[in-house]
């Protein structure tokens, strides 16, 4: 039975058949799809009112928080401190977790006075992220990496356009000069899995990953990636890293795949085992936030396009459903404590 569900998930419509979808799929299609209709109108009535969204004042500075590690939530979107990032990566403050993470990453260096010229940061599993040249606009160094594209696990990465073999899929002429780029920015292939020696020589004033420690295979295999970046730390450099955080902390979880999901108590334990070397990982604050959008739940198709014809949707997506679980972004903020 198992293998004639995944054979029909994968033929939808055959010649002659047509769909090959129950009634009851086909209405729970539909349902999933109404819901996201309510979720879209909830966040246009944000958007219209101005507290995100195309219409909401943004500061041209940064706002300091306070930042420590913390779950995504609705009031974020709604705060200065993420529009000001949100304009420099040139989207309006939208209720997405992606956006999120970013301006989690870039607060929390500019937080740690990391900003500035003569800062070298490294990030892990870049793919085709805007962070190393809005870095390099500051002025800092970035050594940029990814999986070697010739590596299998890098093939879905590749196919859906988030991988990099270069330092070209990374400028962006709108946040710095072609030659500052040049000059500050370099690409080299790594594995988080086995993070290369050469980088583990304690050089770097910062390191960063976003939605990358969760694709590594198991629970562990993330948490170990995060010990080994920190041997890539200058004493009181720090690491940020964003991951998926399944808010269920009391119910099962994904612990092997393609994806896995982190929990408090994971993320507790890695705070042990941080301190065990002298760090310090700042206290996370996983409160799940009161706003009626830190309540909704995005759910499968993600994509507008995989949806019954019946117009675009963008609902808000700061949770979503995960194989069932409901899933939101949380980022680790890490100080180095290095011998």
């Amino acid at each position: 039975m198992r293998i004639l569900a995944r054979w029909r998930r994968r033929h939808r419509r055959l010649p002659l058949l047509g769909d090959t979808r129950l009634r009851s799929e086909r209405e729970a299609g539909l349902l999933r799809w109404s819901v996201k209709v309510l979720g879209a109108e909830m966040a246009e009535r944000h958007y219209a009112s101005g507290l995100a969204g195309p219409a909401a004042p943004v500061p041209m500075g940064p706002t300091h928080t306070g930042l420590a590690s913390r779950t995504c939530r609705q009031s974020d979107i709604e705060h200065d401190w993420l529009r000001h990032w949100s304009r420099l990566l040139g989207t309006p403050p939208v209720y997405h977790r992606k956006l999120w993470e970013d301006a989690f990453v870039l607060q929390a260096m500019w937080e740690a006075g990391m900003l500035a010229p003569g800062r070298r940061a490294l990030g892990f599993a870049v793919g085709r992220e805007a962070l190393p040249s809005l870095l390099a606009a500051h002025g800092v160094e970035v050594v940029a990496t990814d999986l070697d594209a010739g590596d299998a696990r890098a093939r879905d990465w590749i196919e859906t356009g988030q991988h990099s073999t270069a330092t070209e899929a990374l400028y962006r002429p709108e946040m710095v000069g072609r030659a500052e780029f040049d000059r500050l920015v370099s690409f080299r292939q790594a594995d988080m899995a086995q993070v290369p020696e050469a980088l583990q020589q304690r050089g770097f004033d910062m390191v960063w990953s976003v939605c990358a420690m969760e694709h590594l295979g198991t629970l562990q295999r993330g948490l170990d990636f995060v010990m080994a970046a920190m041997r890539c730390l200058k004493p009181g450099g720090i690491a940020v890293h964003t991951t998926e955080f399944n808010l269920d902390g009391l119910g099962g979880t994904l612990g092997r795949g393609s994806t896995v999901l982190y929990q408090r108590r994971h993320l507790e334990a890695l705070e042990r085992r941080l301190a065990a070397e002298g760090h310090r990982m700042l206290p996370l604050d996983d409160n799940q936030g009161p706003g009626m959008l830190d309540r909704f739940i995005d759910l499968a198709p993600q994509q507008a396009d995989e949806g019954p014809p019946l117009g675009p949707l963008f609902p808000p997506h700061l949770r979503l459903s995960v194989q069932g679980f409901p899933v939101t972004s949380a980022g680790i903020l890490v100080v180095s404590g290095g011998a």
